[in-house]
């Protein structure tokens, strides 16, 4: 994490997050790939005990609105969504057919998500 980057957490404050897709490729654009994550958002969100104000999936990046969950931090919040999410939908390309494989590699590329996540703190507390 860079030096002057701080993240603030443990005042119940609503965090807006926002992150993009590897390159911001559109790799969020496909049916199958938005229920996956909207399934594993879901898991992680009764995991953690966060609640989900709301939330927009686009086909190249994610926002999210959630209050401080009470396992851990927002950021062990987005680390362990995109982490499930990236094993699930690289565990996917193996059951398919080769000819499927390579449509699927045409638009997978070596990493699902960019590396960084932005936290916007609300003022508002819950």
């Amino acid at each position: 994490m860079p030096k002057n980057l701080k993240r603030y957490h443990g005042q119940k404050h609503l965090h807006f997050l926002t992150w993009s897709c590897y390159r911001r490729k559109p790799l969020l654009g496909l049916a199958h790939a938005r229920d996956r994550f909207l399934k594993i958002l879901d898991e992680v969100r009764q995991r953690r005990r966060c609640r989900l104000v709301g939330y927009v999936t686009m086909p190249d990046h994610v926002h999210l609105l959630i209050s401080e969950p009470e396992r851990g931090t927002p950021s062990t919040v987005v680390q362990v969504l995109k982490q499930r999410f990236s094993r699930q939908m690289r565990g996917r390309k193996r059951k398919h057919s080769s000819a499927q494989l390579r449509l699927w590699s045409d638009h997978v590329p070596p990493h699902f998500w960019q590396r960084r996540f932005y936290d916007f703190k609300d003022a508002a507390t819950i």
